[in-house]
């Protein structure tokens, strides 16, 4: 049994049954309380699930482990990741929450964060945890690190208190009345939500789809970058005549919009609303906009990139992965962050991401404007792009040099980035990113154009390259 068969870059992710076992989750549980709980000073440690039907077997098995070593965990039972990170930002513990986000119902994992909602990856402690616990299953006993008498257990409901946190940091006063549709794909948000804009007096209407928790995900996967799960939620958009939809994955820290037309918002159209939303707070709270960063992962949409320079404020690139991102951030102490999978990270959310804060960002915005969300952000969204486009390649070399080839044929220069980053500058512009998952066997393209003819004929030539029989 070897623990590295779950380990990805940034967090625990695998098969059930398969590699993630309660076995390997109980070494896992006993090895992050001696990794990133008891050398930082911490006794007590928060632990979330998903709905997943693995999940209360996994997260008991984690409690056992951290248990064995001393530690007193705080149960929080069915959670989002960012309610698991606002446990662990408030409360300055550690945390570890079950989930395996918009993976199928076949898999699941393990989000850990250091107190403070801080990130463990590869580089901030994860590797340490990964040997320590196949250390500790091949010795066969998890007691072989004594640490006193087993941890306390105590259950909590953080719940109310994450939508009333939420809330203090978007101000919705005066809004105008809004109609939304929202797609919980039978995931956490169908919790999380009707807490959040739920609330009394909130001129906001939420017609729900597949509230239900229900890890088997019975209508569609939880997995709002793939455009067949979003088909519900366009549909229903424009038969109610609603003014927007969000589309949350299964953990609920990643939203996808769906403009009034029923089509799917840009992750970096919502990235350039919010960064400047988030810059603009920071200005008038007396920052100068030239000590202000935004961080972003390596795929950045020119409009992004455009819309921050605009306002006198830096970009910082990071590699794809919410520790990575996050890391960069706590770094350049960075107001917002973003990924291009519709993760949005702030830093008065202790740099960790949630969908619904950037959701309330969304309707703030939105709800002081008399227009529609398309022309809200069609400044923000000048130019084409594909959206990320997922393949299945066996020799995943060969097709990128296969693209970087191409791509230097047709006046494109290599960038630094996470793996393939070709970019032309000359008119018309555009540029490719072909990078390798960290958690599937999956080769994914992204591409941005000046214009939707020049974006379709780059696509369709990487896509023909990528996917080429050997």
């Amino acid at each position: 049994m070897q623990v590295a068969d779950v380990i990805t870059a940034y967090d625990i992710r695998g098969r059930v049954p398969g590699p993630l076992t309660p076995e390997v989750a109980r070494a896992l549980g006993a090895a992050f309380a001696q990794v990133g709980v008891l050398p930082e000073g911490h006794r007590e440690m928060v632990l979330g699930r998903d709905m997943r039907e693995s999940s209360p077997a996994l997260a008991d098995a984690i409690l056992e482990g951290a248990r064995s070593q001393g530690v007193d965990v705080t149960v929080l039972g069915l959670c989002s990741t960012d309610a698991l990170y606002y446990a662990s930002g408030s409360r300055g513990r550690p945390g570890a929450m079950v989930t395996a986000s918009h993976n199928p119902a076949g898999y699941n994992g393990i989000k850990l964060c250091r107190a403070g909602a801080r990130p463990v990856g590869q580089e901030s402690g994860l590797g340490e945890v990964r040997d320590l616990a196949q250390w500790l299953l091949d010795r066969g006993d998890l007691h072989t690190l004594p640490a006193g008498p087993a941890g306390t257990v105590r259950q909590a409901d953080v719940l109310p208190d994450y939508a009333a946190h939420l809330h203090s940091l978007v101000d919705l006063e005066g809004i105008r009345p809004l109609r939304l549709v929202v797609d919980a794909g039978n995931a956490m948000a169908g919790l999380t939500v009707p807490a959040v804009l739920g609330i009394e007096g909130l001129p906001i209407s939420v017609e729900p789809l597949y509230f239900e928790l229900d890890g088997t995900f019975p209508h569609h996967e939880a997995n709002p970058l793939d455009p067949a799960n979003l088909r519900d939620l366009q549909d229903a958009v424009v038969r109610t005549g609603a003014d927007l939809g969000l589309a949350f994955d299964g953990d609920a820290d990643r939203v996808v919009l769906v403009d009034e037309r029923g089509v799917q918002v840009p992750a970096g159209a919502v990235a350039a609303l919010i960064a400047t939303r988030e810059i603009a707070r920071d200005v008038a709270a007396g920052s100068s906009p030239g000590d202000i960063t935004v961080v972003h992962g390596s795929v950045v949409s020119r409009g992004l990139e455009e819309a921050v320079a605009g306002t006198g404020a830096h970009l910082v690139r990071s590699p794809v992965g919410h520790s990575f991102v996050k890391e960069r951030m706590a770094r350049h102490g960075a107001v917002f962050g973003a990924e291009h999978s519709a993760h949005y990270y702030f830093r008065d959310f202790w740099y960790a991401d949630s969908g619904l804060l950037a959701a309330l960002h969304v309707l703030a915005a939105l709800g002081r404007h008399q227009g529609t969300l398309s022309a809200l952000l069609a400044p923000l969204d000048p130019y084409a792009a594909s959206g990320e486009i997922n393949s299945g390649v066996e020799d995943v070399t060969a097709a990128t040099d296969r693209v970087r080839d191409w791509a230097r044929a047709h006046g494109a220069r290599e960038q630094a980035g996470d793996g393939l980053l070709m970019s032309r500058d000359d008119a018309p512009f555009w540029w490719v990113s072909l990078r390798a998952s960290n958690t599937e066997s999956l080769l994914r393209l992204n591409v941005e154009a000046q214009d939707g003819e020049t974006m379709v004929g780059v696509r369709d030539a990487v896509l023909a390259l990528v996917r080429q029989e050997a």
